[in-house]
């Protein structure tokens, strides 16, 4: 009998396998009690993680917060909450209610076009106009107390907008144009209006705002920011049915391009619908 089929030989190999297959128990053993160990973690991990992003939403945002924050006012206001913005001379009979919103960019093709003609007008004592500013944009709803998700740059830009205004009026008009210009109003689904920063690199355009401390202050501290919400629920709870930007409105009724719903948009346009809403 060879060494190969002794006895012997094959209590060895019994061992071995023995062994081999405890060694393989083990391994499963751990893999297994691995497996469940990272379950575990995962579990508790995403339970965590659910926990944490279920606190976030339910904590309220800063803006959230402002909707029951003392307004205050800019100077070169009227009305409550200071939301009733008109500009212009004291003898212009009339008044145009001019709808926007900041972050909105058919205003900025509007401002960029027409911008300098309604200033003009307003110059002549042809009419005044009384800004309601929008943001809607940000997916507010302010005239239910929402506060959207959409961003937060139409509010931003709004409370600067106060700070200008409480600067001067005209500060406000060319702040505003500024915004809109070509060189700083952003795509629409660039939020970039939500930087205190670039709006006060954007007002630093304006002589009466460059390097204005009172000014930058009031936008980096949020001096006007419950303003700004004041004023959009104003927008969102209008009574001339004004639900777009930019819209035009003079003895309660919507100024549009002939033949359309749409907004004049062009010189000739938005001063043909004029002249005929200050004969009516």
């Amino acid at each position: 009998m060879s060494k190969r089929n002794s006895q012997a030989s094959k209590t060895a190999a019994r061992e071995r396998l023995r062994l081999e297959r405890e060694k393989q128990a083990k391994r499963a053993k751990v893999k297994r009690q691995v497996i469940v160990a990272a379950s575990v973690v995962a579990v508790l991990a995403a339970a965590g993680g659910i926990g944490y992003a279920v606190v976030q939403n339910n904590k309220p945002g800063y803006w959230e917060a402002m909707k029951d924050d003392k307004v205050v006012a800019p100077a070169n206001t009227t009305g409550t909450d200071g939301t009733t913005v008109v500009i212009g001379k004291d003898t212009a009979q009339k008044t145009l209610k001019v709808y926007e919103d900041p972050r909105c960019p058919i205003c900025a093709q509007f401002e960029q076009t027409v911008g300098s003609t309604v200033k003009k007008d307003i110059d002549d004592g042809k009419f005044k106009i009384q800004y309601i500013g929008g943001t809607f944009l940000d997916g507010d709803a302010m005239g239910k107390g929402q506060i959207g998700s959409r961003g937060e740059g139409s509010k931003n830009a709004m409370s600067a907008l106060g700070a200008a205004l409480n600067v001067g009026p005209e500060a406000f008009l060319e702040y505003k144009t500024a915004l809109y210009s070509s060189k700083y109003h952003p795509e629409e689904t660039d939020d970039k209006f939500k930087s205190d920063d670039y709006l006060i690199k954007v007002a630093d355009t304006v002589p009466a705002l460059k390097g204005n401390a009172k000014f930058q202050n009031a936008v980096k501290n949020g001096t006007y920011d419950a303003w700004a919400l004041a004023m959009s629920k104003t927008f969102d709870t209008n009574k001339d049915g004004v639900s777009g930007t930019p819209s035009f409105v003079m003895d309660g009724k919507i100024l549009t391009t002939p033949g359309s719903q749409n907004p004049p948009m062009t010189v000739a346009d938005f001063t043909s619908v004029v002249d005929a809403a200050l004969k009516a």
